[in-house]
């Protein structure tokens, strides 16, 4: 690894913590700001006994205070125990939900890069065929869909009307509608970012040159064209995650999935300040290290590109 690169990782590696610092930052203040209280829909709770749950979880504090304590916290990776969820930490929380979550998150980023590419290249060189034509109708079907509705679609088809996969995400072959529902979107972008970038690619005079010396057209494909064709595709990776992420705080409710969209969206309408907070910095952490990742591997796919 070369010095500019070291230093171009130095330099987005700080960018990310202070970005991760700005969104622990906002989201701290203006959960707070909203009014009402993680204890005003307890029944039948008296005054006292509500001064004493703030004072034990540490809200009756300054706001300041709070937040200068929550942060240290956070940087020695304690996020503090759920308010709702009693007597469990956040930590454990979001570790329970996240196992799922990752297992959909995981499978959905594969299926959806794998045959992206697949059928874009397919569409690239069968360019103006019936199978490039029939691909860039069902892409830009799937791209037009938000993800509540696409699920919403697949649920009615596939577990209402033909019975074949169930409804409930915690049933057996349950995560099955929730993947799919995620990757269809970021397979026909990725679709789509690969035929545009494959046919200017085959349009490039390398690739004339190399046919005619003779190159085989498997050769081509694979070694040349392919592999220039997937440097927009790997730009994708950070925002495709960030879009599986989000995505899957709603498909987890459509399936009633036992993921970590439903801890967070459970979190928000109990006011659950720790479990948010904690959830935020998790899924925001996670976002911030794919965007470095995929610039990273902008230098692997092609060494030419210079990070600075």
């Amino acid at each position: 690894m070369d010095s500019k690169t070291l230093r171009y990782i130095i330099k987005r590696i700080l960018l990310a913590i202070v970005t991760l610092w700005a969104v622990i930052t906002v989201t701290f203040f203006v959960m707070h700001a909203v009014p009402g209280g993680p204890f005003v829909r307890e029944k039948a709770i008296s005054a006292e006994a509500q001064a004493a749950l703030e004072a034990k979880y540490g809200l009756d504090k300054p706001l300041f205070e709070q937040y200068t304590t929550y942060l240290t916290d956070a940087l020695h990776g304690d996020f503090g125990p759920s308010i709702k969820q009693r007597g469990r930490q956040v930590t454990d929380v979001i570790a329970d939900g996240m196992r799922t979550s990752a297992k959909i998150g995981i499978i959905a980023l594969l299926i959806a890069t794998v045959f992206g590419i697949l059928f874009g290249s397919i569409a690239a060189l069968r360019r103006n065929t019936i199978f490039d034509r029939i691909i860039m109708v069902m892409t830009t079907a799937f791209v037009s869909m938000p993800s509540f509705i696409m699920g919403s679609l697949l649920l009615i088809l596939f577990a209402v009307t033909l019975r074949w996969l169930p409804a409930n995400g915690a049933a057996k072959n349950g995560l099955v509608l929730p993947i799919i529902t995620l990757s269809l979107y970021p397979m026909s972008y990725i679709t789509r970012l690969t035929r545009s970038s494959m046919l200017d690619v085959l349009g490039q005079d390398y690739i004339r040159t190399a046919k005619a010396k003779g190159v085989s057209e498997r050769n081509i494909i694979l070694k040349h064209a392919l592999k220039n064709s997937l440097i927009p595709v790997i730009t994708y990776f950070g925002p495709e995650l960030a879009y599986i992420v989000t995505g899957s705080l709603v498909v987890e409710q459509i399936f009633a999935v036992p993921g970590i969209g439903r801890y967070f969206v459970n979190s928000i309408t109990g006011r659950d300040y720790t479990l948010i907070m904690g959830t935020t910095i998790v899924l925001a952490t996670l976002i911030v290290v794919m965007n470095l990742v995929s610039d990273i591997l902008y230098k692997v796919v092609d060494p030419r590109i210079n990070l600075e």
